[in-house]
């Protein structure tokens, strides 16, 4: 799977400031709907919410892919985030994250979407790949280093 169809350059954000995972998900839901019309920050954070009350989304070394799946979103959308501190995301490892990927599924993309999610969880096992990401200083960075591959 190539990056460059799920995400784009103003969907990356460098250097975010972490202070809870409420806090991170409303931000990034408010952030994610000023970069897509059709889908509203209320929505999307609800979404998130309702799904990180099911378990965690963090899978551990610092790293979380919170996902949902929207009924008004037409097309699957990421954002990459890294954050000035770590947050407790209640990750299986017990680690604070700093390293997320945000994934708004259209509601009736179920295969699609286990698809997307294993195949972020398979790059972000990467360890050179989430350290150059940890290291980027500029949404531009982000998004060259995660489009690259």
């Amino acid at each position: 799977m190539r990056l460059d169809t799920i995400l784009t350059p103003e969907r990356c954000f460098s250097k975010l400031p972490g202070v809870s995972k409420k806090r991170f998900l409303t931000t990034v839901s408010e952030l994610i709907a000023d970069e897509t019309c059709s889908l509203s920050a209320d929505h999307i954070y609800s979404a998130l919410l309702a799904r990180e009350q099911l378990g965690s989304t963090g899978i551990g070394n610092g790293i979380a892919i919170p996902h949902c799946r929207v009924t008004d979103c037409d097309h699957i959308t990421g954002a990459l985030v890294t954050l000035q501190e770590g947050i407790d995301f209640d990750a299986i490892d017990s680690r604070s994250v700093d390293l997320l990927f945000v994934l708004i599924v259209p509601a009736q993309e179920t295969d699609e979407h286990l698809k997307v999610l294993g195949a972020l969880a398979t790059l972000f096992h990467q360890d050179s790949f989430c350290q150059e990401l940890r290291e980027a200083q500029s949404p531009q960075q982000l998004f060259e280093i995660a489009t690259r591959l």
